[in-house]
């Protein structure tokens, strides 16, 4: 049986770990538009619009390239995403959360108006002729 040469992906996935991306349980080559779905150590399904995908690779190379993708998982990818999140800690606010800031400041802050006290009308308890 013809397997699929897998090596430019490992090569590239170690060289140039910024060229993919990882998400729905795919991994995801930006440039070619290949995705490469694992459904075991040594069995890796190749997702293409081109001819790419006719081929299965064998299991040594799947069990190779899956060894590079946990290396670019640990060392890449998951170190990215924590950089990632940690910076969206710190993203301005949006429009709709800012005017709720602003309303909940106002609220806070707001005290009644001091109203002028009023002083009780007297009363005469005589009674008149």
């Amino acid at each position: 049986m013809t397997y699929l040469e897998l090596a430019p992906a490992i090569t590239a996935l170690r060289s140039r770990p910024e060229e993919f991306e990882f998400s729905d349980n795919t991994l995801h080559h930006l440039s070619s538009r290949h995705r490469f779905r694992f459904l075991a150590d040594d069995d890796v399904r190749i997702e293409a619009a081109c001819d790419c995908s006719l081929l299965r690779a064998s299991p040594e190379q799947s069990r190779a390239f899956h060894t590079a993708y946990c290396e670019w998982q640990a060392t890449y990818w998951r170190p990215f995403e924590i950089n990632r999140e940690f910076a969206s800690h710190f993203a301005p606010p949006g429009p709709v959360r800012r005017l709720a800031i602003w309303l909940l400041r106002r609220l806070l802050t707001w005290t009644p108006a001091a109203r002028p006290a009023r002083a009780p009308a007297a009363v005469s308890l005589r009674p008149t002729a």
